[in-house]
């Protein structure tokens, strides 16, 4: 049987250097969440080979996300601790129930009784309730699906507006105008076509196909 679906949790999408580039982080930094943390999954893969599922890149773009706002890894592995610890929960990083104020790690609790379901964010280390619109500039950033995240912005590609969702283009990135995978307007730029065709044939503003371009071809930009 052919297979054609991706497995977001389990199958190896990416290589750490497209992790790296996709995020706008340092692969010392990768390399820490992966190995010394580790807040990323990934799995063994010959040096160079995709490595991160989508799942990774996930909590590895929320743990970048919660640096971002100032969030110390010291209050960052309690947090996951417990909530492995005390709820069970796998893959906390890339949860629909994990949030940040940028001060603290947070988790809705919930309590489902038949149709009606009670839910509230608290700090994970003290419990105290906060205020759910402090987070909200993250949530407006990731599509979920089932409890997991299912869709992710590109923030290492600034301007492009890219995305990758394991159910397109099996996770490769996507333009958010005009639906081109960013695989094929690479090749039909190598190729020798100018910008403003690629741009006009795919449906992508220039601006941000030249975005997309500065951060995928360095040497060309």
């Amino acid at each position: 049987m052919t297979r054609t679906a991706v497995d977001r949790f389990t199958d190896p999408l990416y290589t750490r250097a497209e992790v790296v580039r996709f995020l706008g982080i340092t692969d010392t930094t990768l390399s820490r969440w992966v190995k010394e943390t580790p807040f990323v999954t990934a799995v063994a893969a010959p040096h160079g080979s995709a490595s991160v599922p989508f799942i990774g890149l996930a909590e590895a773009y929320t743990l970048h996300a919660f640096r971002s706002r100032g969030v110390p890894l010291q209050r960052i592995r309690p947090a996951l601790d417990r909530l492995d610890r005390e709820f069970g929960l796998a893959h906390a990083l890339a949860s629909e129930r994990l949030y940040t104020d940028g001060a603290e790690v947070l988790f809705e609790y919930r309590d489902d009784i038949g149709d009606d379901v009670v839910g509230d964010l608290v700090v994970v280390r003290s419990a105290q309730p906060v205020f759910r619109d402090v987070i909200a500039g993250y949530l407006e950033q990731v599509v979920f699906s089932r409890g997991y995240a299912q869709r992710l912005p590109l923030v290492g590609y600034k301007d492009a507006e890219l995305y990758v969702d394991p159910d397109r283009g099996f996770g490769q990135p996507v333009f958010a105008r005009g639906g081109a995978r960013l695989a094929d307007a690479l090749d039909l730029f190598r190729a020798g076509e100018a910008l403003e065709l690629v741009a006009q044939e795919f449906g992508i503003p220039s601006r941000q196909l030249e975005a997309a371009l500065r951060a995928s071809l360095p040497a060309a930009a």
